[in-house]
């Protein structure tokens, strides 16, 4: 099965290369990982310490990990933290993130790779996020008795890990020290598939994240001149179908005001928003020029403000929906007591099977659904309230995953040794 692995490596190192022609992601994937071997080697000679490894796939993997790294910085100061990406979205948005000591692209699994990171890095302690296993990384850590977690992990049997090929993937979990998985369905899947590597059930350190986000204090002048005393949707990590839903709602209720950040702010991206969405401004012209009386759209032409704009909502809305690979993260909109809407894919989240359960959030596959079921919340201004209490009241029910992953760190001495 390692022969057919490593072909899939080659032919993934070709395809990427051969799409970075052409494709900004793919070629930013490729130019991140040129000199990795000088500048990891270089990097690790200019520090001192042991070295704590994080690695993420992506941007929304890293929120999740976030809490337990500032965690770990804060009580263990001492040790060093080397946080990895696989992807660009992560790398390219969190390539200044201060809490870290060094951030890089992962190299490619392969025995060479796995071989000098581990060499060099020489961690005393690696934690992985939610999904993004590599079998030459955790084999070669497992060979030395390297403590590893797997944290925030999420396993559902749509999931390669339990498909055709899936038992040389599941075999990869063995290779843990320890997993933490977000549910007992997660549990449950990987006992029945005889995962014998040991499993707790912590929960989604994302909950602890969003709320250290909430419990900071933000206030935007312009944005809430903008919003005033009027009824705001705000629409996050949208992508063209979201779109267009909300392009029909607006017109169906006029009355109702919009602050939409889109997934990309490419200049493409935002000149196409402008056309779509009359009366507009973007965040950046009215935090030069001020507000226009007949604005009733704000663009957030600007990265880094979502989760805190979340508070500024009647009622949000959160993209990806439409897409297979589903939706982005709501709990950012929860943690307000805010009503979550979203398309209908939304089977990797629990939280948002949870919400709808509770009337907190509204999944809809058509833009007459989208237009019904807002109408018929900003109807009842009572039934408002108590559903966004409910949302709040979920999400401050379910934090406590890192405090109960530092405890297994502490208990087992894994951050004391990683001071030594």
């Amino acid at each position: 099965m390692t022969i057919l692995y490593n072909l899939f490596l080659a032919l993934y190192t070709f395809l990427i290369r051969l799409a970075s022609l052409w494709n900004e992601k793919a070629r930013l994937w490729v130019e991140g990982r040129k000199d990795f071997k000088t500048n990891i080697s270089s990097a690790c000679l200019s520090k001192n310490g042991p070295i704590i490894w994080m690695h993420c796939a992506s941007l929304g993997e890293f929120e999740q990990g976030r809490e337990l790294i500032e965690r770990i910085k804060l009580t263990y100061p001492s040790p060093r933290i080397l946080l990895t990406f696989f992807s660009p979205s992560g790398y390219e948005a969190k390539k200044n993130y201060a809490q870290a000591d060094m951030i890089f692209y992962l190299p490619l699994d392969g025995k060479s790779n796995a071989k000098f990171l581990i060499d060099t890095i020489k961690p005393k302690l690696v934690i992985f996020v939610k999904y993004d296993s590599w079998y030459f990384y955790l084999s070669t850590l497992k060979s030395r008795n390297i403590p590893t977690l797997l944290i925030s992990a999420k396993f559902t049997r749509n999931l390669s890990l339990f498909g055709f090929f899936g038992g040389f993937l599941r075999n990869m979990l063995e290779y843990y020290t320890h997993i933490f998985v977000q549910d007992q369905a997660s549990l449950e899947l990987l006992k029945e598939y005889g995962v014998r590597a040991p499993i707790s059930i912590t929960g989604d350190t994302r909950f602890d994240r969003v709320i250290d986000i909430a419990n900071n204090s933000f206030r935007h002048p312009a944005i809430e001149q903008f919003c005033s005393n009027n009824q705001i949707l705000v629409a996050g990590s949208t992508w063209e179908k979201d779109e267009e839903m909300l392009e029909h709602l607006q017109k169906n209720i006029p009355e109702l005001k919009f602050i939409i950040a889109p997934h990309e702010v490419s200049p493409n991206k935002i000149e196409r928003l402008q056309k779509q969405f009359p009366n507009n401004q973007l965040l950046s012209t009215i935090e030069l020029e001020g507000i226009s009386s007949k604005t009733n759209v704000l663009i957030i032409d600007s990265i880094g403000l979502l989760s805190k704009l979340y508070r500024y909502g009647t009622l949000c809305y959160v993209g990806g929906g439409f897409k297979k690979t589903g939706i982005h993260n709501i709990l950012e909109a929860s943690v307000y007591g805010k009503i979550v809407l979203f398309g209908k894919y939304y089977d990797f989240s629990n939280e948002a099977e949870e919400l709808i359960k509770i009337g907190a959030a509204y999944s809809f596959d058509n833009p007459e659904l989208l237009v019904a079921v807002v109408k018929s919340i900003l109807s009842e201004k009572s039934e408002l309230e108590k559903k966004n209490y409910q949302a709040k009241k979920y999400t401050e029910d379910n934090k406590g995953a890192t405090e109960k992953i530092m405890h297994y760190l502490e208990a087992n001495r894994l951050l004391i040794n990683s001071t030594n």
